[in-house]
């Protein structure tokens, strides 16, 4: 895994440069489709050295991520065994490709805004959304409330609190988002029994 470990310190070496808010743009792009390394990792770096442009970092990350995640759409839509077929190996993620097919069949479209949200690979359910045909305009506006959701929590983080949550974040962020995404789960169907 040092070729992670090098991609890894690579997209950190973006904070550094002035193409930083492009670099975020491109990686939230291709990792909405086929890049192993989260955005998250970028636009905290970012934000940290500007804490002050914290929601515009995350404005970025979220445009690039919804684009990418639109391409991942398409590739699963009209090019799955072209390219779909590669990256899911490629990247080793066919498990979890089954798994995205049994919740989509499950929870259709919710799917999408719960992988947007949460560390769950993301660029498998923009595939998968197109493999298995799911309304595309509602994929689009699940994947704008996820992305964005998550993105903009980050990004409120730091700018009240500025550099020094940033090791919290790194070291319970998936254990957050995921409590986060629980409760508002439970929160729709609670509010789905009740209504």
């Amino acid at each position: 895994m040092k070729w992670m470990r090098r991609l890894y310190d690579w997209v950190l070496s973006w904070a550094e440069s002035p193409y930083g808010s492009w670099a975020l743009f491109f990686l939230a792009f291709a990792e909405s489709s086929f890049f192993p390394i989260p955005p998250d990792v970028l636009l905290i770096a970012l934000a940290v050295g500007v804490h002050k442009k914290a929601f515009r970092f995350a404005a970025i990350c979220t445009a690039g991520s919804v684009m990418g995640g639109m391409v991942g759409y398409l590739i699963g839509w009209q090019f799955m065994e072209l390219v779909g077929n590669h990256i899911v190996a490629l990247l080793g993620l066919a498990d979890k490709f089954g798994i995205a097919e049994s919740w989509y069949r499950a929870w259709d479209v919710w799917v999408v805004f719960i992988a947007g949200f949460t560390p769950i690979p993301y660029k498998v359910f923009t595939i998968a959304a197109g493999l298995f045909k799911i309304n595309f305009p509602l994929f689009v506006v699940a994947s704008v409330v996820g992305r964005a959701g998550r993105f903009f929590l980050v990004a409120s983080l730091l700018f009240f609190f500025g550099p020094q949550v940033k090791g919290f974040i790194d070291r319970y962020f998936n254990f957050l988002v995921t409590l986060f995404t629980v409760a508002l789960v439970g929160g729709f169907l609670v509010i789905g029994k009740v209504l």
